[in-house]
């Protein structure tokens, strides 16, 4: 057995961003992924090296045209021996095409119909276009990201497309496949970015109902860079680290690595009303180092500290490399599938797929007949590369 979903058969309708992450944990996971591509985006043979896209790994590659009736009937028989299917289409979309929730719970009562919008299913935005930036806006996030003074600062799509996208659509999908082995009844899975961005704020909501975060002051609460003790700093060489000494303990032990515990300053480490100066402080203080210099004060301290490192650097730095926090099959750097299992091992079995390299294989294997399959590869209603 490899992962833990090993056995659930699933289809990922294709599509951008938070879909195939989604399709890619679950992948990970064990789970047999079918990526269905559009007919058009074959262009010809697969070529020999796997596709660039690290997201597409681990799942096999079929190409159908859904707005050919043959296509469309091919899905669903497809569906019909599916755990899963998951599509990232704007709502209805899937019904137009003539493969909805009702048509496809129909030919499978099991399925689950997993759905990746911005918006919803439905709501006055649900129609209009969006992308993550608009997701987490409306969400309530957006605003309290970024330094006091400024504009808030967008923190890629990190919170939108995949932590409030593509890790719920993945989570409701397992759900509800628990689910459905105890009732033998799928459901349709309704994932909004909207949705999973707000819940993601959970914990603010907490803080601001306890007065412990003023949601009208960006940048100037414990954990948004207000605090001096929770922050990154420049370092002489331009590099930077990360400071999160937030518990007693911990900055008792910044300040006397730092060597200001016994600076009357920095002993109210609470009072907000400080945090400015002292944030100039410790900038003033961080700028006299190498990052590296100071990694070797800090680094295995309780200080809870990090060098702030890139990508290239996450993948080499000596505690993500004895962890295998990062692999590279083929050649190609990427992180590793996460979370870890002491039994039932993820791991990532297949290199990146073109479109339409597996359809031949795939559809004879999920059970359609390969005179079927001939038929329809030569009427162009499915496309092997």
């Amino acid at each position: 057995m490899s992962g833990p979903l090993d056995g659930y058969r699933i289809i990922e309708i294709a599509g951008i961003g938070p879909g195939p992450f989604a399709a890619m944990l679950l992948s990970d996971m064990g789970a047999e992924v079918i990526r269905v591509e559009r007919a058009g985006a074959v262009r010809g043979p697969a070529p020999d090296a796997p596709h660039g896209d690290i997201l597409r790994r681990g799942r096999r590659n079929i190409a159908l045209d859904l707005k050919n009736p043959d296509g469309v009937e091919t899905l669903l028989q497809l569906v019909e021996s599916a755990d899963a299917l998951i599509e990232g289409f704007r709502p209805g979309v899937m019904e137009r095409l003539g493969v909805g929730p009702d048509v496809c719970l129909e030919r499978n009562p099991k399925l689950v119909f997993g759905r990746m919008t911005g918006w919803g299913q439905d709501g006055p935005y649900a129609l209009a276009a969006g992308h993550d930036i608009n997701y987490i806006a409306l969400a309530g996030a957006l605003a309290h990201y970024g330094r006091a003074g400024q504009p808030p600062t967008p923190p890629m799509n990190m919170v939108g497309d995949f932590g409030g996208g593509g890790m719920f659509l993945a989570f409701g999908v397992v759900c509800a496949l628990l689910e459905a082995h105890k009732s033998g009844v799928g459901q349709v899975v309704d994932t909004a970015m909207v949705d999973g961005t707000a819940i993601l704020m959970t914990m603010f909501w907490a803080f601001h109902h306890m007065g412990a975060h003023d949601i009208n002051r960006r940048g100037e609460n414990l954990l948004d860079t207000g605090a001096h003790f929770y922050d990154v700093y420049e370092c002489s060489d331009g590099e930077y680290v990360s400071l999160g000494s937030i518990e007693p303990q911990f900055y008792a032990e910044l300040m006397r690595l730092t060597g200001l515990d016994g600076d009357e300053e920095f002993a109210a480490q609470m009072d907000a009303s400080k945090w400015p100066h002292l944030k100039e402080r410790l900038a003033e203080l961080f700028r006299t180092k190498t990052r590296d210099e100071w990694c070797e004060i800090m680094e295995h301290t309780d200080v809870c500290f990090a060098p702030v490192l890139r990508m290239d650097e996450a993948a080499q730095h000596p505690h993500n490399v004895e962890r295998n926090t990062f692999i590279a099959p083929g050649g190609v750097t990427q992180p590793a599938p996460a979370p870890r299992f002491s039994r039932t091992a993820a791991e990532v079995d297949r290199p990146p797929a073109h479109d339409g390299q597996h359809t031949r294989e795939v559809l004879v294997e999920w059970g359609i007949d390969e005179s079927q399959v001939d038929a329809l590869i030569e009427s162009g209603a499915a496309k092997q590369a």
